[in-house]
């Protein structure tokens, strides 16, 4: 183990898995910048391919590759990008599994940062992943740590079909401990990043970092909060929520996309089905609200979710049958 940023350790991911498989290519718009000099330099310009100011191009070219037997990643550079080339994201790469009865692969992955909420106003700060995590033979990764980050790119390269890899660009020089050499997390596998017996607080991506921290702030309080980081939302893993859900009879969900786009909405309604009895409390759910973000670092702040609003979330779970404001 040592510690590492965020970036360096999807970097070292994708230079792992190039190193190893000399089908996995580096595509994108930015791919020979200065940052990733080393990609070029060790792999050639036959593996590491700039491509033109066009998404629907890059990916394209990406979905041809892969169907020809190559593991192209996609540096899309911002989620919003994406949208550009909706259809080959969601009606075409994906589906050829299925549609060939299992016999044409897709091993792409397309790499994006979202929720750029550090004064970038209207554009690049939406977090937006709740579009793909319900389509068909896309799987989207979601990680919250370096050490995740590596784990789940390694994952996703050597996955047989598309995978949308979410990293936020608040967390990218994040630094913590990495594991050195191979390292793969698995898909569909949440992790408990604290254990805890009063309240189940699941969040994704940046804001696993914020219920860490109102977590321990509400440990003062007396309340022993369990947080979960899904990791995935596409495999989704319910079952360890469901779990976690069944100890503590209460669940917060916090999500920094907007409440009805969200993972959020999306867990309330498997618990409400599946696990309504275990529950001792209604659902709360944190989420950014239902508009697009403001310039103003006061609106910014008002809109989206916090270590405040997360604390307060908890108490009105635990209030709720205890009487504890």
């Amino acid at each position: 183990m040592r510690d590492m940023p965020y970036i360096a350790a999807i970097n070292e991911a994708v230079y792992l898995e190039m190193a190893r498989d000399e089908d996995v290519l580096l595509i994108g718009q930015t791919v020979t910048e200065e940052h990733n000099e080393a990609f070029e330099r060790d792999f050639g310009p036959n593996r590491v391919r700039v491509t033109p100011i066009s998404e629907t191009a890059e990916i394209g070219v990406a979905a041809g590759a892969a169907i020809a037997g190559k593991r192209p990643v996609v540096d899309c550079t911002m989620a919003e990008f994406l949208l550009v080339a909706m259809e080959q994201v969601v009606n075409e790469g994906n589906r050829f599994h299925y549609m060939s009865g299992g016999q044409v692969k897709v091993p792409m992955v397309l790499k994006a940062g979202y929720g750029f909420t550090a004064g970038w106003a209207g554009q690049h700060t939406g977090s937006i992943y709740g579009l793909f995590m319900g389509v068909p033979g896309l799987k989207v990764a979601l990680p919250s740590t370096p050490a995740d980050a590596k784990g789940l790119m390694a994952t996703a390269i050597r996955d047989d079909n598309p995978v949308l890899f979410l990293h936020h660009f608040l967390l990218l020089l994040e630094t913590g401990p990495v594991p050195e050499g191979e390292h793969l997390v698995p898909f569909g596998v949440a992790d408990v990043k604290r254990p805890g017996s009063d309240v189940t607080l699941v969040a994704t991506g940046w804001t696993v970092h914020r219920a860490l921290a109102a977590a321990g702030r509400l440990a003062a309080d007396g309340i022993d909060v369990e947080v979960i980081d899904p990791r995935t939302i596409a495999p989704l893993d319910i079952e360890t929520i469901l779990a976690s859900v069944a100890k503590t009879g209460r669940l917060v969900l916090v999500d920094q996309a907007t409440r009805h786009a969200s993972v959020a909405t999306v867990i309330a309604g498997e618990v409400a089905e599946h696990g309504f009895s275990s529950l001792r409390a209604p659902i709360v759910q944190v989420t950014a609200m239902d508009t697009t973000i403001a310039y103003s670092k006061t609106m910014e702040s008002f809109v989206l979710p916090d270590e405040e609003k997360i604390v307060a979330a908890v108490h009105e779970v635990v209030g709720a049958r205890t009487g504890v404001a």
